[in-house]
């Protein structure tokens, strides 16, 4: 393979991480570089809290070396990695629930010049408020980029299913959203 690691595939390099270690290590450092921003920014905008996003974030990494151990056949590094923390940001979340109540979030007055961060400051808020389907569905569709087959085959439902959770997430959002809009427009 020699030490350009950069000219490989990701198939060739998820297969090196099963031979000796400083192969290996160079192997998924390559893949780290690779992925790592993209899967820490998909945690960041799931869980909404960065020390979490953090925990998962590495937890992944970690899952992920193991898995080159066991499995033989992966046609999709990037989406293996997705699939890793999705899994762990629902065990997550389903082992720390918690509420939010709306009114917390609500903005009394607007300044201008911070209209722009304020309102994605709002947004990344209401993601929260969303149940861990729709935000899940909507931070892969809108953040990352994915079509609605990658995401229907990292969520393990049917296309359909994920357009109408990104549908129902964004209506939840602009619900949640309209007081301030309502503010900003006067």
């Amino acid at each position: 393979m020699g030490r350009t690691f950069g000219k490989h595939s990701d198939l060739e390099l998820y297969k090196a991480l099963r031979e000796k270690k400083p192969m290996a290590e160079a192997a998924f450092s390559e893949l780290y570089s690779r992925y790592a921003q993209r899967v820490f920014a998909y945690c960041l905008r799931v869980m909404g809290n960065h020390d979490d996003a953090q925990d998962i974030f590495q937890e992944t990494y970690l899952k992920f070396y193991n898995n080159a151990q066991s499995l033989e056949v992966v046609d999709n590094i990037p989406g293996l990695l997705l699939t890793i923390a999705r899994n762990l940001c629902l065990n997550h979340k389903r082992d720390k629930r918690t509420n939010y109540n709306i009114d917390d979030y609500q903005v009394s007055s607007v300044e201008t010049d911070y209209e722009k961060k304020e309102l994605l400051e709002l947004i990344s808020r209401a993601l929260e408020l969303l149940d861990f389907e729709y935000r899940e569905a909507f931070v892969l569709r809108q953040y990352q980029g994915l079509s609605y087959k990658e995401i229907s085959k990292i969520c393990g439902i049917s296309v359909s299913a994920i357009k109408n959770r990104v549908w129902r997430a964004k209506e939840q959002i602009k619900e949640i959203l309209s007081p301030y809009l309502k503010e900003m427009s006067n």
